[in-house]
């Protein structure tokens, strides 16, 4: 049986991954194994040591902490919404890292004023 911390550590590695744009294949051979290991941690199926947590966060430029990060939160949550499992989430987010600093804080800016409207103020065409 799958351990909530495998599952959790296996989605923040996959999540980073797809972030900075690498393959399973490509993390495989900068850390010395086989793509199969890393789906089979990427899934939570096998457990990551520590040694190998720490190449994969050297490798994907990340403390080995962001590997943990929202733990607590989905251990509290228990079965709600995962979007690091949602596509269209994760190719906004990818989407949004890919711009320029300054264009990213007018679209979070225009996101925060947005969220923030009451909802019959929206319409269809801005």
């Amino acid at each position: 049986m799958k351990h909530p911390v495998d599952i959790h550590v296996g989605k923040r590695i996959r999540h980073r991954r797809w972030i900075v744009g690498m393959t399973q294949q490509q993390l495989a051979e900068k850390v010395g194994i086989k793509f199969q290991q890393i789906q089979k941690y990427e899934t939570g199926m096998n457990r990551v040591s520590a040694s190998r947590l720490w190449e994969i966060s050297e490798t994907l430029e990340v403390p080995v902490g962001h590997f943990f990060e929202g733990l607590n939160d989905d251990a509290q949550a228990g079965e709600g919404y995962d979007f690091l499992s949602d596509k269209e989430a994760m190719e906004l987010i990818r989407a949004y890292y890919a711009m320029p600093e300054n264009q990213r804080r007018k679209l979070f800016d225009l996101a925060r004023v947005l969220s923030d409207a009451p909802a019959g103020s929206r319409s269809a065409t801005g």
